[in-house]
């Protein structure tokens, strides 16, 4: 039994002793730990604020027991939120064991004679208490991490959806931990409309297939930006399950922001277009909806599409030009181009092989017509518009 004059003393001494209890717990720390070690000046500063709280904490707690828990959850008040980035919660329990078992051998030093037992006993019930309260504050941490980085997430994905690259952007990218780098963008629709909790799943089970993946849930619209270094087809294949029944769309490969945004309108502009395509593979590329997404409006496909079908043939010269909008213009009958233009079918035929090695559409092929068909339509609107009168 400790009398109290016992436990007044072991008090005093505990007072007297706070500031080399600090001391010994952060040399034992910078000895024993690597990880305390590589930690920048300013956030070694934290953990001596924590571990001089923490002192001060137990001596008022062995003072007034009762008054324990406030003290605990107080000791993490001298650190700034940004600590529990920082450090882990394992890493913080570590710190609690080391001022634990740096008391326990100095008991006999800082306990008056007769109640060393008492006061390890009495550090032991701090310790788990302690555990509780650092538990307590890194998941009120994480709850709000967790929603200010769901705000993030939606600000980053809606400005990547309308294209708006900011100054601000690459750096809200980055707090959500975006690098550049090779990017996969899928675009579709999800199974029917998601409740919160349904949304939480949905965006858990995307970033279990594509960690550190960017998650827009518009409605029943799903957009999904995910950085790999890995096969882009196979990662789709793997993200294919997330989205409900229609099109899913592939953007165009991208590294930047700035691509990446590009890519993201892309296949959103896609998402509305497939249906247009029956025949549409499950996903399919943004870019194999070329002239779909020119018929919804979007302005960059038309560009494109005449830059990589009409722009290669109208300039490779000779009669390639000609040679696929009389074929296109006869409906696709090598019997009617050829009589139309007057040479033989074989004539016609080696000249469209040549326009599918230069743009890689077979114009013989009905997918592969249709595409260099909107092409030549584009290109001659174009060009028709570009001469003068």
């Amino acid at each position: 039994m400790v009398s109290p004059d016992m436990r007044a003393e072991t008090l005093r001494r505990l007072r007297a002793g706070t500031g080399r209890l600090a001391t010994i717990a952060l040399k034992t720390l910078d000895a024993d730990y690597p990880w305390f070690r590589e930690l920048p000046a300013q956030e070694r500063s934290w953990v001596g604020s924590v571990a001089q709280a923490g002192i001060a904490s137990f001596v008022a707690y062995f003072a007034d027991p009762h008054a324990g828990h406030r003290g605990t959850v107080e000791m993490f008040a001298s650190a700034p939120p940004e600590l529990t980035r920082s450090i882990s919660l394992q890493h913080t329990l570590t710190i609690v064991r080391t001022f634990v078992s740096i008391v326990e051998e100095h008991s006999d030093e800082f306990a008056s004679p007769g109640a060393e037992a008492h006061l390890r006993e009495s550090i032991l019930r701090y310790s788990r208490e302690i555990a509780f309260s650092a538990a307590e504050v890194y998941a009120r941490a994480a709850e709000s991490r967790g929603a200010w980085d769901a705000r993030l997430e939606a600000l980053v994905v809606d400005a990547l959806v309308r294209g708006e690259v900011d100054d601000d952007l690459p750096s809200r990218a980055a707090a959500l931990g975006w690098k550049p780098g090779p990017t996969l963008v899928l675009v579709g629709q999800t199974d029917g409309p998601l409740g919160e909790l349904q949304s939480a799943e949905l965006r858990r089970a995307i970033r279990r297939a594509a960690h550190g993946a960017l998650v827009g849930i518009h409605g029943e619209d799903l957009v999904v930006i995910a950085r790999t270094d890995g096969d882009r087809e196979e990662l789709a294949q793997t993200l294919l399950p997330s989205f409900g029944p229609g099109p899913v769309v592939v953007g165009p490969p991208a590294i930047t922001l700035v691509e990446v945004a590009r890519g993201t309108r892309a296949a959103m502009y896609g998402a509305t277009a497939a249906p247009a395509w029956a025949l549409a593979p499950r996903p399919v590329s943004a870019d194999d909806l070329l002239p779909e997404r020119v018929l919804v409006g979007d302005a960059a496909a038309r560009e494109r599409l005449i830059a990589v079908a009409y722009d290669p043939i109208a300039a490779a010269g000779g009669s390639l030009k000609e040679t696929v909008a009389t074929f296109l213009d006869c409906g696709r009958s090598l019997e009617l181009a050829s009589r139309t233009m007057f040479v033989h079918a074989n004539t016609v035929r080696y000249r469209l092989r040549k326009v599918a090695e230069i743009t890689g559409w077979d114009v013989l092929a009905t997918r592969d017509a249709h595409v260099l068909q909107i092409a030549f339509a584009l290109g001659r609107l174009r060009d028709a518009a570009a001469t003068p009168l």
